[in-house]
């Protein structure tokens, strides 16, 4: 028996996508991260983040977490802090998925909706709506004197990842899971450790030209380089649009019973084609980023 839910946080399945990837040179495996407690890849940062504050008096009792967001870590923090007693705020673009905020809020979080720039588009964040999220963040801070967890910029999200998110480490009967041979994955902004990575339609940090600062992987690809972000680790860059993210994800659900969102469809569409060039006998691993259930107000499943 577990002492709170903070410790279902973690050791999430490693699968095998025998059916989408049969009849390819390797094989591919997803890490089902939706199998935390707050649905997302998030949770394992969140905890990490807090419990680090803690040890270092930056977040003391009866304090205050306020946190830029798409939704999953502002989700991840919000159970961390319901169990420590902390005031949680996320603030976040109203182009975000009408799941999360409800979410939050049944959570316990405070959520402050920052309006889109221009026209709004729901379900479609733009670069331009994530600065606007990032001023209002910064206000609030300076306001309330809160701690922010800062998962873009903040160690203790690398740390989470490299100790506890590596696919052979945290796999139950991982002593007979073979070593990866490959890493995709699209969430790099708190994830910097693997081999290789996929990226969404705005080829940024492959330093190709960028077309559109608006897609609907909500989360990653604003055009932005993540402060943490260590190049020597990526061998390489694959894309994945709009389209081919939702209809991988489409496929993962009615052929594998894989019900993950827009990113976990991005990085099976990039892992997919990694695999059909890859040697004979390769492992090529990627994450399923979260749940489907977070994106049902949105055309993935519609």
């Amino acid at each position: 028996m577990l002492d709170s839910v903070l410790g279902a946080i973690g050791a999430t399945p490693l699968v095998a996508l025998n059916r989408l990837a049969a009849g390819l040179p390797a094989r591919v495996a997803v890490k089902l991260e939706y199998y935390s407690p707050g649905g997302s890849v998030k949770d394992r940062v969140a905890l990490r983040i807090i419990e680090d504050a803690e040890r270092a008096g930056r977040l003391r009792p009866g304090g205050t977490v306020v946190e830029l967001t798409s939704g999953n870590m502002g989700i991840g923090l919000a159970i961390v802090c319901a169990l420590r007693s902390y005031r949680m705020i996320a603030v976040m673009s109203e182009g975000n998925s009408v799941e999360r905020r409800r979410i939050l809020e049944a959570l316990g979080a405070d959520v402050v909706l920052v309006p889109q720039v221009g026209t709004p588009r729901p379900g479609q964040v733009s670069a331009e709506d994530l600065e606007q999220v990032e001023i209002r963040t910064q206000e609030l801070v300076r306001e309330l004197g809160a701690f922010r967890a800062d998962q873009f910029r903040n160690p203790s999200s690398v740390a989470a990842h490299e100790s506890a998110t590596d696919p052979v480490a945290t796999a139950p009967g991982s002593d007979t899971v073979p070593c990866p041979t490959y890493f995709a994955s699209g969430k790099i902004g708190s994830i910097s450790t693997g081999t290789s990575f996929s990226r969404s339609s705005a080829p940024f940090i492959a330093g190709g030209p960028i077309s559109n600062t608006s897609h609907k992987i909500q989360g990653t690809g604003y055009a932005m380089m993540p402060p943490l972000w260590d190049p020597s680790l990526c061998d390489g860059f694959l894309t994945a649009g709009d389209d081919e993210a939702a209809e991988t994800g489409r496929r993962l659900a009615r052929v594998e019973g894989i019900f993950g969102g827009f990113s976990a469809g991005a990085n099976v569409a990039c892992a997919l084609r990694l695999a059909r060039q890859a040697e004979l006998g390769a492992l090529v691993v990627t994450v399923a980023c979260d749940t489907g259930l977070k994106y049902l107000s949105t055309d993935l499943f519609g």
